[in-house]
Order: structure tokens, then C-alpha cells, then sequence
């Protein structure tokens, strides 16, 4: 079940929300530590973690999808975030530099889509980043925050999932290696918890998988001589026989290269035929 937008705002009101939004906006910026003069684009909810990127940045928006909600956002400045459909961003081609997508992939069912929208409107260049629920985390396993709802991802299906929607995986990373608790030994302890599991701990431990990817650009050559040579085969298919010499005389040049293949058995009929047909073209004469 996805989260409605006020529980997701009161989850990132709270002391552990402050702490999450701390930690992982500190791993975002050390993957993309200059936005200057870049267009970045947030979707989901991902309104928590983009004020860092503001600095410098030519353009900072969030897409906010319709299941979720929306709310106003910066506070007490014009507004930069849209109510908009998933699968339908507002935007031009090829318009955005950076898109991060959080609290978005693993609340809905169509993911391919989303994510072809989103190469869609990335630049050649742009880099993609990824914030989930890693399957093997603890808080995939309580739904006492936003990451503990939905449909969590393991690293290899999430390189999987990209490589199919014509994304490259860069790089994966984890975060939130403490537990999921508001109890205040924990909370204290939380940063350094966070450091060792940084520098020492698996990817698999993190709560939540954070993955990097450029978007996949196919180069097609000599696209119009073979959209030309399609074009001629089908018209050339498409005629009856009788109707063109030159077609004819296709047909029966594919007849003699396939009847050149027959096996050893079968070539002595194959000559008694063209010599019974060539003294018919004979008698003809």
C-alpha cells in the first residue's frame, strides 16, 4: 500500500524522519556533489533530500504522483512541485540532467513505464539515481516508516529492472544501517552506527539501496538504406507473379539456388528435369 503524502510529511517531521533525511541526503550529495548549472528533477517523494541540491542548481522541481498527493513545496517560497500521473511527466525530451527518484519505484506496478518516462525526459548525459527498500534490510520487514511499504528490491533485480528499461548501473551503495527504532539510545547512537556500517558493513545490511545509472543511448546506422531495402522487399512480395518480369525472374533465381542446395540423392532428378525442359525450349525454337 502506498503512503498517503501527510503520512509521509509527518514520518520526516519526527526525530527519526530528521535522522533518515540527514543520513541519506548526506550519501546523495557524495554521489553528485556539484549540481551547478544542472536541471534536477525529484519524483516521488523526494522533497526531503533536494533542498542540498538547490545551491548552484540552473533548475530544481519535484514531481509528486496523483496516488500519493502532493503538498507545497519549498515552504514560504514559490512553488516547485507538481501534482502529475507517473507515467505522463510533464516535460520535454531530453530536459532534465539529474533524476532522483524516491519513495516512487516500489509503490507501483508499472515500473518499466516509469522508468522509460524517465529516460525520456533525461538528458544524453544525465545520471539516474535510485532510492528503494533493500529486500534484505530491517526495515523492509516493519511498517513503521515509508520503507517498510511496498514492494522492496534486492541489488540484482534492481540492475535487472534498469538494464531493461535501457538504463547502465553505475554504482550501489546502501544506507540507513541502524534500526528502525524512535527509542533514543538508538537515535543517539544512530550516526556512528551509521559510520561502521559504511566502512564496514554489506551492502545487504543497509535499509535502504541506493543505485546509480546513466541512461543507455542505441546508435543506429544506415537507418534510411535499410528502412528503403524493407520497403522494397515487402513491394516485391506483395506482387503476383506474371505481374513483372523482373520479379519473375527473382522467383525463379531463388528456385535454382535453392535447388543447388538439394543433397547427392536427388541432383541426378534435378538434371533429368532441366533436360527434359530445355528440349521443350528447343522444340519451341
Amino acid at each position: 500500500m502506498q503512503p498517503d503524502v501527510a503520512d509521509l510529511r509527518q514520518f520526516y517531521d519526527s526525530r527519526l524522519g530528521h535522522i533518515v533525511r540527514r543520513t541519506v541526503r548526506q550519501r546523495l550529495r557524495a554521489i553528485w556533489p556539484d549540481t551547478r548549472g544542472l536541471r534536477v528533477l525529484g519524483v516521488g517523494y523526494a522533497s526531503p533530500y533536494l533542498l542540498g541540491f538547490r545551491e548552484g542548481s540552473e533548475r530544481v522541481l519535484t514531481f509528486m504522483t496523483a496516488r500519493q498527493g502532493a503538498h507545497r513545496w519549498p515552504p514560504g517560497e514559490a512553488g516547485l512541485a507538481a501534482l502529475v500521473e507517473d507515467a505522463e511527466l510533464p516535460l520535454p525530451e531530453a530536459s532534465m540532467d539529474r533524476v532522483l527518484l524516491v519513495h516512487a519505484l516500489e509503490h507501483t506496478e508499472h515500473t518499466q513505464t516509469i522508468l522509460r518516462e524517465v529516460w525520456r525526459v533525461m538528458a544524453p548525459e544525465g545520471r539516474l539515481l535510485l532510492v528503494v527498500p533493500n529486500r534484505r534490510g530491517l526495515w523492509a520487514r516493519l511498517e513503521r516508516t515509508p520503507f517498510g511499504t511496498g514492494h522492496p528490491y534486492s541489488p540484482p533485480q534492481l540492475a535487472k529492472l534498469l538494464r531493461s528499461s535501457m538504463f547502465v548501473p553505475v554504482e550501489t551503495q546502501a544506507a540507513l544501517y541502524f534500526p528502525p527504532s524512535r527509542r533514543r539510545m538508538v537515535l543517539r547512537a544512530a550516526g556512528a552506527m551509521e559510520r561502521l556500517g559504511t566502512r564496514f558493513g554489506r551492502v545487504s545490511f543497509g535499509g535502504a539501496l541506493i543505485v546509480e545509472a546513466t541512461k543507455q543511448v542505441y546508435a543506429v546506422s544506415n537507418q534510411g538504406s535499410y528502412t528503403e531495402s524493407v520497403r522494397r522487399r515487402r513491394a516485391r512480395a506483395a506482387l503476383p507473379l506474371g505481374t513483372s518480369g523482373r520479379a519473375h525472374s527473382n522467383q525463379v533465381q531463388r528456385f535454382v539456388e535453392r535447388a543447388s542446395a538439394l543433397p547427392p540423392k536427388l541432383r541426378p532428378l534435378r538434371r533429368a528435369k532441366e533436360g527434359r525442359q530445355a528440349q521443350g525450349e528447343a522444340l519451341c525454337l
